[in-house]
């Protein structure tokens, strides 16, 4: 029996292959295939608190900004399960977390291209057939498999970093939070560490069930002040296609302390939330003093741990210069994510690009390999294609020029440029203009 060959594979099936796969689905001209090693798909669910919301607007669903008519829709979703008009009288564009996730389970359970329980353990290319072969290991029964594939689209997605002085110690990531929640709650003093999103919900969500529970929690933040996600419009721009071009055109030297400048912009807090945590200790201070300590500008420098003592922080102050040990019984860092590369991609490493750094060298189009258009990748190009890598506004407008650059043609329109502000220098008849 012949084996088929894919158009193309996309192996991770996170949020942006997931739009990937549903924007694939009705097309004609392709034949993909989606794998993942998880039984099915779940977003985050160590972090789906009940009153967490995503930080885009529902409209940045899997599919919308590259075709509103798509069946897979979040507002076609929101009309199966009888949830449109009341979805409407809340008037929120910021979708709970817990139904962003249920909404891409929906999709997921819709679509005929995905495979769950696939861990890919190899991928070689064959130059006989000219295609990619993945060697996959199914999870549930242990048997091998091969798919065979012209292309491949690598979505499979960021992991857990922990800072090196946790090398060792037993503490709880943030994307572990929810599974540790009741056993953290077991103790007298809890610090959360981070300066995001993601630490801020888990801090009110400990905060809220303090008085209840008798524990003190601590926030610790090396970010000089609690900053705010900046959500302003001219701001948003620079998550636009035309602020990509512009960023990849820069030489790596200015990228990455550029990047660096920019956490805030991507990495802040939702202004609702920040004041939702002083609205809550306020609350707390009318019966005495909130059980808590916030500390920004303080870098947790070292960490011992001891089965019976709990953590012991050693505490650096940034503007002061000053030093302090710091106890508590339990931990959580809320350091965020990155990039790391599968094991997989040793079988075809002499095929991909890489920078002086040995980063992925993500070409415009997404690309990593060498002839420019077999292997792309999704959120995996902070570094080439600046803060709207990771942002889920940006990925139909990715998906869209990836299926354009698959099947040589684009199936869905493609805006190249949206932003009324000008990125780099003004145009060249511009600066040809001298007085007279």
């Amino acid at each position: 029996m012949r084996e088929t060959i894919y158009d193309f594979i996309g192996i991770g099936i996170g949020p942006f292959n997931l739009g990937l796969a549903a924007l694939s689905e009705p097309l004609s001209d392709v034949n993909a295939l989606f794998l993942d090693m998880a039984d099915s798909f779940d977003w985050h669910p160590g972090m789906l608190l009940n009153e967490a919301t995503l930080q885009t607007s529902f409209i940045a669903d899997l599919v919308t900004l590259a075709d509103p008519t798509s069946p897979y829709s979040f507002l076609n979703y929101a009309k199966q399960v009888g949830r449109l008009y009341a979805f409407y009288i809340k008037e929120d564009f910021f979708l709970l977390r817990q139904e962003y996730n249920q909404y891409c389970k929906w999709v997921a359970s819709q679509l005929s291209c995905l495979r769950f329980g696939q861990f890919v353990e190899l991928a070689r290319y064959d130059e006989a057939r000219r295609c990619y072969v993945l060697s996959c290991l199914c999870t549930r029964t242990g048997r091998v498999s091969q798919y065979l594939a012209r292309k491949l689209v690598l979505g499979t997605g960021t992991k857990p970093q922990l800072p090196r002085c946790c090398d060792g110690v037993p503490v709880v990531h943030s994307g572990q939070y929810l599974a540790n929640r009741a056993e953290l709650q077991q103790h007298k003093t809890i610090a959360v560490v981070g300066s995001g999103q993601s630490a801020a919900e888990i801090y009110l969500d400990l905060l809220k069930d303090a008085p209840r529970h008798d524990y003190r929690v601590d926030w610790i933040t090396r970010s000089p002040r609690f900053f705010p996600l900046e959500y302003t419009k001219l701001t948003l721009e620079m998550t636009s296609p035309d602020y990509i071009d512009y960023f990849h055109a820069l030489p790596d030297s200015v990228r990455d302390p550029l990047l660096d400048a920019q956490k805030g912009l991507y990495k802040g807090i939702n202004r609702t939330l920040i004041n939702a945590i002083y609205d809550e200790l306020y609350r707390q201070s009318l019966v005495g003093s909130p059980p808590s300590m916030l500390l920004s500008n303080t870098e947790m420098k070292t960490v011992e741990h001891d089965a019976q003592r709990g953590y012991m922080l050693a505490l650096h102050h940034d503007e002061t210069g000053q030093t302090a040990n710091y106890s508590c019984d339990a931990l959580v860092v809320a350091s965020g994510y990155g990039y790391q590369e599968p094991a997989f991609l040793q079988g075809i490493a002499p095929r991909i690009r890489r920078d002086t750094q040995n980063r992925l060298a993500v070409a415009r189009n997404y690309s990593v390999d060498t002839h420019d258009g077999e292997i792309f990748v999704q959120n995996a190009e902070l570094h080439t294609h600046g803060l709207a890598a990771p942002d889920l506004t940006m990925a139909c407008h990715r998906n869209s020029v990836i299926l354009r650059e698959i099947l040589g043609h684009a199936p869905y329109p493609i805006e190249e440029r949206v932003a009324f502000q000008t990125f780099g220098m003004l145009p060249a008849i511009e600066r040809e203009q001298v007085w007279v």
